[in-house]
This record gives C-alpha cells, sequence and structure tokens, in this order.
C-alpha cells in the first residue's frame, strides 16, 4: 500500500476527528483499561456462575441422597428437607445460570466495544506515524485482522476462561466438603482427581494445544491478507492478469489455515477423551473408597454423585487452557497495537489560523520506494484562492494533495499551511484543517445521511440539501427509495460509480474546510456533468482555499491558477487561457482531450 493511499480507518478517523475540531480521543491503557470499567458485571458473572455451580453439586448431592435414602422407605417428614433442597437447588441453579450468562456477556461485549475504539485509534494513529516518518505502513489485512479477530478473543479470555476457572474452583472446593463430611479419606481421593483433571489435563493442554494455536492465529492473519487483496484489488489484478495467482495464494492460506484448525480439533478431542476418563477414574475411586471403609449405600451414592459432578466441573478448565493459548497471540497483538507510538506530536503545537488558509511547499521531494512522486516541487497558494492541478497519470498530482494534508512524508523540504509548517500542528488538526476527497475515500455500510453527516454531525437539513445539490446528488437522494435515510452497503454497494463519486464530493462540500482538497472530484461522470460540476467548484468553492486535481481541462477557465505536473516537476502555471496560448505540456493535454471529445 503506497504512502499516497488513505484506507478506511484512517478516512473514519480524519472524519472523527473533524467533529470535536481536531482534538480526537485520549484512551489510555491497554487490554485491562478497557475491561476495568466493568469489572463490577464480570466479579457479579464469576459470583453468580460460582453459585450456579454450587447449586449444581448441592442439587445432585440431595437428589443422590434422597433417593437412596427413599428406597429404605423411611416416614415422609424424614424426607422433606431434601425435597425441598432439591427444589429449591433446581430452580436456583438456573436462574443463576441466566444471571451469570447476562451479566458475562453484557461485560464482556461491553469491554469489546471500548477495546475495539481504543484498537481503532491506536491503529489509525500508528498509521499516521508511519506515514509522518516515512515508514512503510502495514498491511490491512493485518489491520482487520486485529480489529476483528484478535479483539474478538478477549472475549473469549473472560466468557471461556475466566468464569469457568471461578465456577470450577468453587464447585471443586465444595465437591471436596461434601465428600469429607460422608467419608473423610474420599475427599483426599476427590481431591487428586480434581488437581489432576483441572490442573494435569489442562497444563497437557496447553501445551499440546499451542503450536495448533499458533499456527492457527498466523493462518488467520494470513488469510485476511490475501483475501484482502482478492477483494479490494480484484479490478487492478484482473487488469494484470494476476487474479488467479492471487486467489491461489489465497486458497493456499485458507488450507494452510484448516489443517491448522484440524490439528487443533484432535488435540482438543484428545484432552476431552483424557478429562472423561480422568472423570471416571476418581469417582471410582472414591466409591470403592467409600465402600471399603463400610459407608451405607445413602453415603456410597451421594460420594460418587458428588464426585462426578464436582470433577465434571472442572473439565472445561482443559478446553480454556487450550483456549487461552489461542489467545494470547491475539492478545499480545492488540498489546502491540495499543503500545506503538502515535504519531508524533510537537512540543508546542500551534494553532491553525482562523478563515482560509495559504498553502506553500518549498523544494519537497517524495519518493515511494524507488520511485520519485514529487521532485523539488516549489508552490504557493494564497489564502482563498482556487486551484487545479493537472498532468499525466502518474505526474505526482495525488501525492501533492497528500503531502499538503500531511498524509506523507516529504523526502526533503516543507510543507507549509496557514504559515506554519505542518509537523508544527498536531496531526488531528491537519486532519481537520485540510481535508476533501482523496483517492480512497470510503462509503461506510450505513444510511446515506450518516454517510453524509460523518463531515459534520451537526449540520442541518438545509446545509445537507445544499452539499448534495452542489455535488449534483440531491437529485439522486430524491430518486432514492428512502431518500436520506437508503441504508447503502460498505463502499457505496447500492449505489452507481457516478453516484458514490457524487456522495463523496457532497461529503466533502459539506465539510468545508479551510483547506479543501479534492482528487478527480467528476471521475466517473458523464462529460456534459463533469465540467458542470468541476467549474461549479471554480466558481464558488466555499470558504476555504481550493486545491482541485482533474484530468478534464475545459472547465478550468473558471480557476485563478493551473499548475502543470510532470514527472513531479512543476512545469508550467497560469491560467487557463495564457496555457492554451503557449506551446507546452497543458496545451499537449488540451490537443489530446478535444481529439477525444
Amino acid at each position: 500500500m503506497t504512502a499516497s493511499e488513505m484506507t478506511m480507518s484512517e478516512m473514519a478517523v480524519s472524519e472523527m476527528t473533524s467533529m470535536d475540531g481536531g482534538r480526537g480521543r485520549a484512551r489510555p491503557g491497554g487490554v485491562w483499561g478497557a475491561v476495568r470499567p466493568h469489572a463490577v458485571r464480570l466479579v457479579a458473572a464469576g459470583l453468580a456462575g460460582a453459585a450456579a455451580e454450587l447449586c449444581g453439586l448441592g442439587l445432585i448431592a440431595a437428589a443422590a441422597w434422597l433417593i437412596a435414602r427413599a428406597s429404605q422407605q423411611p416416614e415422609l417428614a424424614a424426607l422433606s428437607v431434601a425435597i425441598a433442597a432439591v427444589r429449591g437447588f433446581a430452580l436456583a441453579k438456573g436462574s443463576l445460570r441466566y444471571v451469570e450468562r447476562l451479566a458475562g456477556h453484557d461485560a464482556a461485549l461491553r469491554a469489546l466495544a471500548e477495546l475495539r475504539g481504543r484498537v481503532f485509534d491506536a491503529l489509525a494513529a500508528a498509521r499516521t506515524g508511519e506515514r509522518l516518518s516515512g515508514r512503510r505502513g502495514g498491511r490491512d489485512g493485518d489491520a482487520l485482522t486485529r480489529m476483528v479477530s484478535d479483539v474478538d478473543a478477549v472475549q473469549d479470555l473472560l466468557l471461556r476462561c475466566v468464569l469457568p476457572a471461578v465456577a470450577a474452583v468453587a464447585c471443586g472446593v465444595a465437591g471436596v466438603v461434601v465428600c469429607g463430611a460422608v467419608w473423610a479419606p474420599a475427599a483426599v481421593v476427590l481431591g487428586a482427581g480434581l488437581l489432576v483433571a483441572g490442573v494435569v489435563v489442562p497444563a497437557g493442554a496447553a501445551v499440546a494445544g499451542g503450536r495448533a494455536a499458533a499456527r492457527v492465529a498466523a493462518g488467520r492473519e494470513a488469510l485476511a491478507v490475501r483475501s484482502l487483496d482478492v477483494l479490494e484489488g480484484a479490478a487492478d489484478l484482473a487488469v494484470f492478469g494476476a487474479s488467479g495467482r492471487f486467489t491461489a495464494r489465497a486458497a493456499g492460506a485458507a488450507g494452510r489455515l484448516a489443517r491448522a484448525e484440524r490439528s487443533g480439533a484432535r488435540v482438543g478431542a484428545a484432552v476431552a477423551a483424557a478429562g472423561f476418563a480422568v472423570q471416571g477414574a476418581a469417582v471410582a475411586a472414591v466409591l470403592w473408597t467409600g465402600l471399603a471403609a463400610g459407608v451405607d449405600e445413602v453415603g456410597a451414592a451421594v460420594l460418587a454423585l458428588t464426585a462426578l459432578v464436582a470433577v465434571e466441573s472442572v473439565l472445561p478448565l482443559a478446553g480454556a487452557a487450550q483456549r487461552l493459548r489461542e489467545v494470547l497471540p491475539s492478545l499480545r497483538r492488540v498489546g502491540a497495537v495499543l503500545s506503538a507510538p502515535p504519531a508524533p506530536v510537537p512540543a508546542r503545537p500551534v494553532r491553525v489560523p482562523r478563515g482560509p488558509l495559504e498553502v506553500e511547499l518549498l523544494g519537497v521531494r517524495v519518493r515511494y520506494g524507488s520511485s520519485v512522486a514529487l521532485d523539488g516541487v516549489d508552490l504557493r497558494v494564497e489564502r482563498g484562492r482556487r486551484v487545479a492541478v493537472v498532468g499525466a497519470s502518474g505526474a505526482g498530482k495525488s501525492t501533492l494533495l497528500v503531502a499538503v494534508a500531511g498524509e506523507v512524508a516529504a523526502g526533503s523540504g516543507a510543507v507549509t499551511v496557514g504559515g506554519h509548517e505542518v509537523g508544527r500542528y498536531a496531526p488531528a488538526v491537519v486532519r481537520a484543517a485540510v481535508r476533501g476527497l482523496t483517492q480512497d475515500a470510503h462509503v461506510f455500510a450505513g444510511t446515506v445521511r450518516a454517510n453524509l453527516l460523518l463531515a459534520r454531525p451537526d449540520a442541518g437539513e438545509e446545509r445537507l440539501r445544499a452539499a448534495a445539490e452542489r455535488a449534483r446528488f440531491l437529485e439522486v437522494v430524491e430518486a432514492l427509495p428512502d431518500g436520506w435515510d437508503t441504508v447503502v452497503g460498505a463502499g457505496g454497494r447500492g449505489l452507481s460509480g457516478g453516484q458514490r463519486q457524487r456522495l463523496l464530493l457532497a461529503r466533502a462540500l459539506l465539510a468545508d474546510p479551510p483547506v479543501l482538497v479534492l482528487d478527480e472530484p467528476a471521475e466517473a461522470l458523464d462529460p456534459a456533468m463533469a465540467d458542470a460540476v468541476t467549474r461549479d467548484l471554480l466558481s464558488r468553492p466555499g470558504g476555504g482555499t481550493l486545491l482541485l486535481v482533474t484530468h478534464r481541462l475545459a472547465a478550468l477557465e473558471a480557476a485563478d491558477e493551473v499548475i502543470v505536473l510532470d514527472r513531479g516537476r512543476v512545469v508550467q502555471r497560469g491560467r487557463h487561457a495564457d496555457l492554451l496560448a503557449a506551446p507546452g505540456a497543458y496545451r499537449d493535454l488540451w490537443d489530446a482531450e478535444t481529439l477525444t471529445t
């Protein structure tokens, strides 16, 4: 991914930081920082789960005693307490289990929502830091894995590891106490069985499943990267005839993941079998100990069934240990994201001046690997001016815009906005001051209204309509089945290419920042509408300075100045009419355009 591209996360952060004036959201703390506010709910869930297990143990013990004692045909009054206990334990177990599920899932989902927001912010800040420092950014598929799968692992940590452990300890201790009340040596035997089932078997599961868990985690990350390459780059891959090769790579990643998951499943099956074997052996040993000591049939029934339930309550610890080994790599990756350094912030950031801002590039040079995108560009755009940037494909037009926006680091030279170098502003402030329509601007899954309001959440109906009308999008909205509340898919699914572009342009116009940057705003529109939109943008851009990249020249007579780039250099600049009158790159572009119309 080149530095000139803006990912979905970055676009969203760019939009959201504008909501609070560029201040952004400070979310200190790692994984525990997201879980801590919901610790009370987790404690309640743990206590309810432990109480439910105790009720289950009490239910079995009381039922065993009741059945065995009833076989002796005593007076009914002798059984009344046991009958009431069975009923009470049965009702309480179901109620407490419901409370545990409700409180546990509520806490886990709340923690996930908070943690996902923290990871989102950290990923966007890290990407900004990579761009501003010139480091190479990570892959979007890896970011997606950390945002989704890795964060979801925290839910498993809470619900499938922590809560079962609390319940197992409580039930195991209670089982030992009950068996000890019947026959003390039986409690010792049960304790040994619980140690094997709750410590030795889980330890073996963790060791045996560790390698498979690592392969599964690596396989999921690789599959996410390969799949996103195929999905997001489908058009480019088709053009270059590389679809089959990249699809094969994705299929290979899927195959490796499937093999790793099968290996983990085999380990899980072996662990489950070992747990059941230990459970059977522990029950048999406890029963034999009691019978050998002369315990009557009532006590023997209580010992056997109590041991059965007590050991059963710790069997989930083996799966929890195995799952813990699987989620630990995810937790480490999430921790690495949260601890990654954010974008560099100057010690004393300056404030953005009010109104339209002046933009200046002084000897700016930008490289992407071995290729030069901007080669010593010197350019000054006075505040409030409307400037068009043109040139052949690959001339550096888009790079010029992202350099002004602070989205890419200049290898040499300086970029100033409002009289100060971009690096002297806080990154969020730059994102709020220099905004618009980039090559990879994203349409989110949601309503048309929600997509537009990302730019200005407090905008009323009048502003929405005005921005949409200028972008020639109002007629589209009025034709949609639900108008502003029509739901579109991620990436603009449900809209044509031209409709999607007009939605994005309307969002950029609604923002109306001090510096408005527009990269091919009329792309995917027919020539007549493209020229009308471009002419309107240059005639009345809004309240800020305008930098507009376009390949259409017919409407540029309305621009205050036209900048012509070629191989990263400014080769011509001036008014549309003056540039047409002189031989050069601009007239060559004009001739090529007129020949195709």
